[in-house]
């Protein structure tokens, strides 16, 4: 699509990030690491200063970033960076904007594609204002739930680059969230509230 002129942005969160790897790689690289449930600091790389995505973020912001645990990690499995380094076609695909570490492991927690809009990020920018588990790894201070923002902003800014739309204004309200209801699941749940889908 991108390659014919359809402007067609993906964004890949916690295991859209993973599925972006296994897709471009057409392999399964991802190991183990203790990032279960951590807030980390992230670590910018030289190509962070230039990226599409973070160039869009406030200097006060990215220093928060890089110094506080402010980015929610969920997950068990990472791209580490010596897996990610040794695929060629993961190299030639994707910019590393970001990695962290579980205190053994580098792991790549932030990346765009050099010639798509594509974005991934292996922590989640959507917990900060919206899960109010208490339990470690969530975070809820201001720098993070402006992260949260500024994340969402910048990929609904290349969303409305995209030519697509609904046939129709029925269609559309069809397709909208607001037709479902979301179920609460407790405090004890990974979710506070899921939407179910037939």
């Amino acid at each position: 699509a991108n390659d014919a002129l359809d402007y067609f942005p993906i964004w890949g969160t916690c295991q859209g990030f993973q599925q972006l790897t296994v897709l471009t790689s057409n392999r399964n690289l991802l190991t183990l690491t203790a990032t279960r449930a951590v807030a980390l600091p992230l670590i910018f790389t030289p190509a962070a200063q230039n990226s599409r995505m973070l160039k869009t973020f406030p200097k006060d912001l990215l220093q928060s970033l890089s110094v506080e645990n402010i980015t929610s990690n969920f997950h068990s499995w990472s791209l580490s960076l010596q897996n990610f380094s040794r695929n060629v076609k993961l190299k030639r695909f994707y910019k590393v904007l970001s990695t962290n570490t579980d205190g053994k492991k580098e792991f790549i927690s932030t990346m765009e594609a050099y010639r798509y809009p594509f974005y991934a990020v292996q922590w989640h920018p959507e917990k900060s204002p919206f899960e109010w588990i208490d339990k470690p790894g969530m975070v809820h201070t201001p720098s993070s739930i402006r992260a949260s923002f500024h994340t969402a902003s910048f990929f609904v800014s290349e969303a409305m680059k995209s030519q697509h739309s609904f046939s129709s204004a029925s269609e559309e309200e069809k397709a909208l969230i607001y037709n479902y209801s979301p179920v609460f699941t407790g405090l004890s749940g990974i979710f506070m509230q899921n939407y179910y889908f037939d």
